[in-house]
């Protein structure tokens, strides 16, 4: 098979050439050895009511934080369009593709040098985001087009390719439906764990009522008007980004120990990820509540079940549950014969949001955190995925509240809870404007610290 060669600044990517469809009719050996996740459906049945499955989901995402979702509201007819709209954009032309790359001021568009702790990924990707107060990618709500003034965020401004037919039309579609599902499961996520801890707490634990999905407001001013509310900002002004994922193979003289992706947790509530249903390569380990997963855990492989889409919970649910839910490490391998193409749809708040500790989590929360600037956390992230500093990377252990302080004295081993992000991102909120993007060289100093 001939080979292409592009050369980036950290290192060499190998991108197989020809038809990817005929590449995709290639089946991969079956795997040996996967792993069983919960599989839930989210359509209601006789003897099976919505709270049943909210307390289902929050099972899940107790422990192993990951699930797989049947019955959604994805289409059969959607899920192949655009499958096929990645590949149509992965088989363009390298100088198109690059035409439309990310920097360090703009987080938006096509790169295939992502780091991950400080690690090259062996992928390449194209990342579209939300466009503030809009609905579609693409239109107003009156049907106009949307001005590209408009557009701009924190994260930047979505590129798109000029040789790809439709290419945006059919990514519009599947955004908007994947930004309505995930409000459905953060509204089960929430309803779940509020039901969850109620259970746990006894009969004298009010946790309110159920926060329907189309139900912004709440009511009476009790504590289920909270999350309500936080469900409603999340749902109106979020700042969730797709990405589309393509793995070429991977040549058997590349670097020792070369990942797909490195292993990590995702820095939003949920994340939505439509797998490749001939490539398995997505893995996560399993153990007990409370074990370092990836020291005492085997890692083993996320087999997709047809039809179905897998659901992760994110390091912001993490924090809003007070530690009960669980943000899962995982990993991607690489593989030798066989391209992958995958889509995870990152359900982030809005950036201005204050994430903390719920309410509705309060007596049972596992762990405490400082409120977490979202905004803050997420240009953070993308500079650790931009560009190598000499600092790892930001995680939620650096607000965690109990690690603060030790003996009386403030905890600085490996930088957690040492307080410099506490204190970062409030200078961060001052200087920062949301609606200009983010760029890294401006911000190098505060973030470095």
């Amino acid at each position: 098979q001939n080979l292409n060669f592009i050369f980036t600044s950290n290192e060499k990517m190998i991108m197989p050439s020809g038809s990817p469809v005929s590449r995709r009719e290639r089946m991969p050996p079956p795997m040996t050895t996967s792993l069983e996740i919960p599989t839930i459906s989210l359509e209601p049945s006789p003897g099976r009511n919505r709270a049943d499955i909210s307390l289902a989901i929050a099972a899940a995402c107790i422990n192993p934080g990951f699930f797989q979702v049947t019955s959604h509201s994805l289409s059969n007819d959607l899920l192949r369009d655009f499958r096929a709209a990645m590949e149509q954009f992965f088989s363009l032309e390298d100088p198109v593709k690059s035409a439309i790359r990310r920097h360090s001021r703009n987080a938006r568009g096509y790169f295939d040098n992502e780091l991950t702790k400080r690690r090259v990924d062996w992928k390449e990707c194209l990342d579209v985001g939300a466009v503030p107060r809009r609905r579609s990618l693409l239109a107003r709500e009156d049907g106009g087009e949307v001005d590209v003034a408009d557009t701009v965020c924190l994260d930047g401004i979505n590129q798109w390719p000029d040789a790809a037919p439709g290419f945006r039309e059919v990514v519009d579609r599947y955004f908007g439906a994947c930004a309505e599902l995930s409000d459905d499961l953060a509204t089960h996520m929430v309803e779940g764990l509020r039901l969850h801890v109620r259970a746990k707490m006894g009969n004298g634990h009010d946790g309110g009522g159920e926060c329907g999905v189309q139900d912004g407001g709440g009511s009476g001013g009790g504590p289920d008007e909270r999350s309500c509310n936080f469900l409603k900002r999340l749902r109106e002004n979020h700042s969730s980004y797709l990405r589309m994922n393509h793995y070429p193979p991977c040549p058997p003289d590349a670097d020792p120990g070369t990942l797909g992706i490195s292993p990590h947790t995702d820095a939003g509530f949920l994340t939505i990820l439509l797998q490749d249903d001939r490539c398995h390569s997505l893995q996560v380990p399993m153990g007990p509540i409370g074990s370092d997963l990836e020291a005492e855990g085997a890692w083993t492989t996320v087999v997709p079940t047809p039809g179905a889409l897998t659901i992760n919970t994110g390091d912001m649910a993490q924090v809003f549950s007070g530690g009960i839910f669980r943000a899962p490490p995982h990993r991607v391998l690489t593989n030798g014969t066989f391209d992958r193409y995958s889509a995870p749809f990152f359900y982030n708040p809005p950036y201005d949001e204050m994430v903390a500790v719920s309410h509705v989590a309060a007596g049972a929360e596992q762990r405490t955190y400082h409120p977490i600037l979202w905004g803050y956390f997420r240009a953070v992230r993308f500079a650790g995925d931009l560009t190598d500093w000499g600092v790892d990377e930001i995680q939620v252990d650096h607000f965690h509240t109990a690690e603060e302080k030790k003996d009386g004295r403030r905890k600085v081993e490996d930088g957690l809870g040492d307080g410099r992000h506490v204190a970062r991102q409030k200078i961060f909120r001052e200087r920062a404007k949301f609606d200009n993007p983010f760029d890294v060289d401006v911000y190098r100093e505060l973030l470095m610290g």
